[in-house]
């Protein structure tokens, strides 16, 4: 009996580890982002007219991605936390012997509710990282054959 439990127990094992990856990935950018923050901060009392209104519209931009970034983090490792208490909940009902399977598919659905929605914040920030990137038309000179 342990044994079955226990290969139930690897689907959300592995969705864990693939959390962790997630995660980590989402800390290398925030750290990024952070740093990117610091060096506006540091220009923007050293700007004036247009260049400040640039500084002030990445700054805008910088902050939309840390607010996107730590949400996706805060409900990732809230899945995290579903997907343990999940297992945990596995091997209690094999333990003790009550039926508790319904609360634990109910934490497992609610595990991959969270990690879907920050999934589709962690894209969302994607798409706003690329689009302050992307160049301006103006420095492209498309007019001009090369």
């Amino acid at each position: 009996m342990i044994a079955q439990t226990i290969q139930l127990a690897l689907a959300p094992v592995f969705m864990l580890v693939a959390i962790g990856n997630i995660l980590n990935l989402l800390t290398s950018r925030l750290s990024r982002v952070v740093d990117r923050a610091r060096v506006l901060q540091d220009r923007y009392a050293a700007t004036q007219a247009a260049e400040h209104d640039l500084v002030v519209l990445e700054i805008r931009t910088v902050d939309d991605r840390i607010r996107l970034i730590g949400l996706a983090m805060r409900l990732l490792v809230l899945s995290g936390l579903f997907i343990g208490t999940t297992v945990f909940l596995l091997f209690l009902e094999e333990l003790v012997g009550s039926e508790i399977r319904l609360v634990a598919a109910g934490t497992f659905i609610a595990a991959l509710s969270l990690m879907m929605i920050g999934l589709v914040l962690f894209l969302r920030e994607t798409q706003v990282a690329a689009a302050s990137l992307r160049i301006p038309r103006d420095y492209l000179e498309l007019h001009r054959k090369l």
